[in-house]
């Protein structure tokens, strides 16, 4: 019996489940379609990753003697979605009497898949996507009953599970988690250790033109693409990371520094999360450099962390509050997101280190995106649903799965707490203290309510303010809210008037 096979455009594994078994009359569809690249404007770097990693897998699943039904992007053409290109395929190869898929990792289109047995009345397999090691089943039978689903606890368990970083039913060094040794501040003078970066072969130059013609309106710049489309170069780059990178990252991992992006971070969560890497080699990589003693454990763990724990965790809780999830707004955030988002034009030094990194390279590490962009819309009450679009359309590893909950839940607390035990707000002494923008920038880090106060410090206290009813009661902003509550009449006032004028002019800041 003749299958097609779709594989999407972030499941580019050899291990895929739905492409084990493949018979020699099978189909295997992969499709650029317009649906897929448009829905929001991703960056230039995302779409050319994508695409030409898709060419190149599909090259190989040729190269290996699989048929393949390859369909390149067309914007003029019929075929604009997974289902048009489904249709289009049954329509070429006949005699396919089933359909099968790995599950998706978006409620969105995964909806659509679900309507495709009813569409074309043939039987449609959906296959549990096993490259992660926590399945929705498994996440849900863990959240049964919890009041509170506290990332910390699912790593534990999780810990346990892969016996990851473990001895005798124990964490290695006898603590579960190293966070606090992981949040020094980086000299200046630091010089970082760059990702491995490469050269474009004939396939991503041809993809970099369609990119270019078709999305020449999207975020970002096709000639300074650099990044790995092929497992084998992916897997370079994370060794590279592991024998370089990975021994300073567990100190600096929260570091930011002027102009140096990467420090010593892996950005390889663009080649796991688009199916290049796969989870479990990676783990065992950074466990072998640990007990080889190439790495300090603090640095082993923070990295099994992001790993096992926090990534399986947002994945698990997406699939778990899908799709009300989407629609979450507990602070009642309106603000239009602010143009300097898309063109990093302002005089807010972190804002434009944080954005210009993205824009060059649809990227920013995780506390550039927490604690500086993420930050500054959780002060300002900027609209849920224009900053979540935004990260999902400028961060070449961003999918909804991950993205949502990371941005709503982590970044905006729009959950009301589901994921976050507080909402990560800081004023501009944070972004003093991790990095080095203030320096030289417009704005003065120590002033609050001066003509060139940090538009950070102002927004602090009033977003305190505004939502001191929800979160008075929290005993992580007991010491915070006193500070404000023992402040004078005068003081409050203007501060809240400084706030006020500085939300008034968000886009000449």
């Amino acid at each position: 019996m003749a299958k097609l096979v779709v594989v999407l455009g972030d499941q580019l594994s050899p291990a895929l489940a739905s492409l084990q078994k493949i018979g020699p009359d099978d189909i295997i569809l992969l499709a650029e379609v317009a649906e897929e690249a448009c829905y929001v404007k991703h960056h230039k770097h995302k779409i050319i990753l994508i695409f030409s990693a898709m060419r190149h897998f599909a090259a190989t699943l040729q190269q290996q003697g699989k048929q393949v039904c390859y369909l390149e992007y067309n914007k003029s053409a019929s075929i604009r979605s997974m289902t048009d290109a489904v249709a289009y395929a049954l329509q070429q190869h006949c005699g396919i009497q089933e359909i099968v898929i790995t599950q998706c990792g978006e409620y969105r289109l995964q909806q659509t898949i679900n309507s495709w047995p009813q569409k074309f009345a043939i039987p449609v397999t959906q296959l549990e996507d096993d490259r992660f090691i926590c399945s929705a089943t498994q996440f849900t039978r863990w959240a049964e009953g919890k009041k509170q689903l506290r990332m910390e606890y699912f790593y534990r368990d999780m810990r346990r599970y892969t016996g990851l970083l473990m001895a005798n039913n124990q964490p290695l060094g006898g603590k579960w988690n190293y966070d606090a040794e992981n949040r020094k501040a980086c000299p200046s003078n630091t010089t970082p250790i760059m990702p491995l970066q490469f050269s474009c072969d004939d396939i991503t130059d041809t993809v970099k033109r369609l990119v270019q013609q078709q999305f020449a309106d999207h975020m970002g710049s096709v000639d300074n693409f650099s990044y790995a489309v092929t497992g084998k170069d992916a897997r370079q780059a994370f060794l590279h990371f592991v024998a370089t990178q990975l021994p300073q990252f567990g100190d600096y991992q929260d570091a930011m520094l002027f102009d140096k992006p990467f420090l010593f971070h892996s950005i390889c969560s663009v080649y796991l999360n688009c199916g290049l890497l796969d989870v479990r080699w990676m783990c065992n990589k950074v466990v072998a450099a640990y007990h080889n003693g190439d790495v300090p454990l603090n640095a082993a763990e923070g990295f099994i962390r992001q790993l096992i724990g926090w990534r399986e965790y947002v994945r698990g809780l997406y699939w778990l509050l899908m799709p009300n999830y989407a629609e979450h707004n507990q602070l009642n955030a309106q603000r239009n997101l602010p143009e300097f988002y898309w063109h990093g034009k302002t005089q807010m030094r972190c804002m434009q280190q944080a954005i210009s990194s993205t824009i060059e390279h649809a990227y920013s590490h995780h506390i550039q995106r927490l604690m500086i962009t993420g930050n500054f819309a959780l002060l300002a009450g900027l609209s849920v649903k224009q900053v979540t679009d935004w990260y999902l359309a400028v961060y070449a590893d961003a999918y909804e799965w991950v993205e949502l909950p990371n941005t709503l839940g982590m970044a905006l607390f729009a959950d009301g707490g589901v994921l976050a035990s507080k909402p990560y707000a800081a004023s501009g002494a944070y972004i003093n203290r991790m990095s080095n923008y203030c320096k030289n920038c417009a704005y003065q880090v120590k002033h609050t309510t001066q003509t060139d106060a940090c538009p950070f410090n102002a927004l602090y206290w009033d977003f305190l303010h505004r939502h001191q009813q929800q979160f008075g009661a929290n005993p992580r902003l007991a010491l915070t809210f006193a500070n404000w509550q023992n402040r004078s009449d005068s003081d409050k006032a203007a501060i809240l008037a400084k706030a006020a004028d500085t939300l008034n002019r968000l886009e000449q800041l």
